[in-house]
């Protein structure tokens, strides 16, 4: 079992300090903006609390993420999304069994780190897109890089993109990165 709670609480201090006309930034995730990664988290957050819960899953396709989503008071909501997947998860009983991931099912141990990996990589996604600080524990990046490399998926861009090389050396974030098709020193074109 894993405390989700450091990584909903370090990925909603990065929302909170995303600027409106940042929205339309992009991101490491190619064709997805600023607005429609925050969209995805939303999302993500909303169907993982379910399947923490071991709750029905979610019928049909789930749409393409869209900034146009997130309407008014999106910070605090969305903020209110990541607090209730931390607790959600911090439930022993979340990590056991068999649950879901929308359709698909899969052991909740696996469905936890999914949702690790998903607040720690679209964090610095975010966090690299808006010009933020990020940093994660070595537990918490070593944990998403065990799911990573225990998920056997086409490196197509659909979920990861081609393993990008980093240094053994490297730090454990930047090896968690390089894993999941992200290149640790990526910048926004215009600071490029």
């Amino acid at each position: 079992m894993i405390d989700l709670e450091p990584a909903t609480v370090r990925l909603t201090a990065v929302l909170r300090a995303i600027a409106d006309e940042q929205l339309t930034a992009p991101t490491p995730c190619p064709g997805t903006t600023v607005g429609d990664l925050v969209d995805h988290l939303s999302v993500f957050a909303g169907s993982f609390v379910g399947s923490a819960r071991k709750d029905t899953p979610r019928e049909g396709a789930v749409p393409a993420p869209d900034a146009a989503n997130l309407g008014p008071g999106w910070r605090e909501r969305v903020a209110a999304e990541l607090a209730d997947l931390a607790e959600a998860w911090s439930d022993p009983s979340a990590w056991e069994g068999m649950t879901h991931a929308g359709t698909i099912e899969l052991p909740a141990e696996m469905a936890g780190l999914v949702a690790l990996d998903e607040l720690v990589v679209h964090g610095w996604d975010l966090a690299v897109a808006t010009g933020q600080p990020f940093t994660v524990s070595e537990e918490e990046a070593e944990a998403a890089a065990s799911f990573i490399r225990g998920f056997d998926v086409p490196r197509d861009g659909a979920l990861f993109g081609p393993e990008v090389t980093v240094g053994v050396e490297a730090p454990s974030l930047d090896r968690l990165l390089g894993l999941a098709g992200r290149d640790p020193s990526w910048r926004p074109p215009a600071e490029a």
